[in-house]
């Protein structure tokens, strides 16, 4: 018994040295084959540390932006109309230029600025747009007036982390308030109505993000990680089922108009020269003559002036519009958006529904200024 214990004993032993000596010699005769091994190992864990995400806030981005933000205050009669956020975006010699938005200063008769540290400058109103809700401000500036950076919209992400500085509500108790989420979509179509009216007059292509957006935002920067401007916070969807949905106008298409503005530049636009209603309201008002019309959207024309380019490009009344250089016209707020990415002289193609069928029409655009 003792006898076979050892000859295990000393099977193992020599086992071990024979594989030892097996795996020593590959390593030396083969080395290629073992190094592969060893290197596909230390990528494959290289590769799972990469997901590793670290959040340390965004402290450092506000502060970049914090002073140059400014709490809007539009007063009526001397008396205080309404409020706003607007920041400052560019300093030309002795002049500093704030950006906001139209609706923040509409209605008023002087418009002042307060500053973070609690200094309140009234301001000249450069010139504004309300198509594009773009307002431009001026001030004289010193020293101490702090630049916001620009950014760009276009650079920045679906999921890329975005914050918001604001004056919410009470201009006074709340302003310098920030919020943080991320940018939730990019290019949303959004319907607005220009005389609060709950009437569609208008689509903005903008931002969307789910940090907190109350009134008193309005005008405010919508920024990056970097403390970068991308947006200028506009909206924001209101509904009993709806929760974290603000919008911001893109910083580009702010500042094109806000440099047209600050030029003294013209803002204008081409119009058809028509009256023009919804498809669905129009058929509460013609029913009977719209009864068996063969399509269920579009824009209907109820008249249209001599003279016009929709006359000279034979638009007629009754006539309606359900397509624009090839693009489904569900509204007279999505047909007015498509009209106005046109120039002056530009020729927009419209497919308008007569008569039982399908026309298209070439119309050239002119002018008609927004102010």
């Amino acid at each position: 018994m003792k006898n076979d214990k050892l000859k295990n004993v000393l099977l193992c032993f020599v086992s071990g040295i024979i594989g030892a000596g097996c795996f020593f010699g590959g390593m030396y005769f083969f080395p290629e084959s073992f190094g592969k091994v060893v290197t596909e190992t230390v990528e494959k864990t290289v590769e799972t540390r990469n997901v590793t995400i670290n959040d340390t806030g965004i402290a450092e981005a506000v502060d970049k932006i914090y002073d140059a933000v400014v709490v809007v205050k539009n007063y009526k009669k001397q008396e205080l109309y309404s409020t706003g956020t607007g920041f400052v975006y560019e300093v030309d010699g002795n002049t500093a230029y704030i950006l906001t938005n139209h609706h923040v200063i509409e209605g008023g008769s002087e418009v002042y600025v307060q500053f973070t540290d609690g200094k309140t400058i009234k301001t000249k109103v450069v010139g504004s747009d309300k198509y594009a809700d773009i307002a431009v401000l001026s001030i004289d500036a010193n020293d101490s007036v702090k630049i916001a950076s620009i950014g760009s919209s276009e650079e920045v992400r679906v999921g890329d982390t975005a914050f918001a500085v604001g004056a919410p509500l009470d201009a006074t108790t709340y302003s310098g308030t920030v919020t943080r989420g991320i940018i939730s979509g990019k290019n949303r179509m959004v319907s607005v109505s220009l005389n609060n009216n709950n009437v569609s007059d208008w689509v903005m292509s903008v931002l969307q993000t789910d940090a907190a957006i109350n009134s008193g935002n309005s005008g405010g920067p919508l920024s990056n990680a970097n403390g970068e401007v991308i947006g200028i916070t506009s909206l924001k969807l209101v509904n009993s089922g709806v929760e974290g949905m603000g919008f911001a106008i893109p910083i580009e298409t702010a500042m094109e108009y806000a440099h047209k503005i600050m030029k003294g530049e013209k803002i204008e636009r081409p119009y058809l020269g028509v009256s023009m209603a919804n498809l669905s309201d129009a058929r509460q008002e013609y029913y009977p003559r719209l009864e068996n019309l063969g399509v269920t959207s579009g824009v209907f024309i109820n008249s249209v002036e001599k003279g016009s380019p929709a006359e000279k490009g034979g638009l007629k009344v009754a006539d309606v519009i359900i397509r624009a250089d090839g693009e489904e016209v569900t509204s007279m707020a999505y047909l007015k958006y498509l009209l106005y990415e046109h120039e002056i002289g530009d020729e927009i193609s419209l497919t308008v529904y007569r008569d039982g069928s399908e026309q298209d029409l070439l119309i050239k655009l002119t002018e008609v200024s927004s102010n």
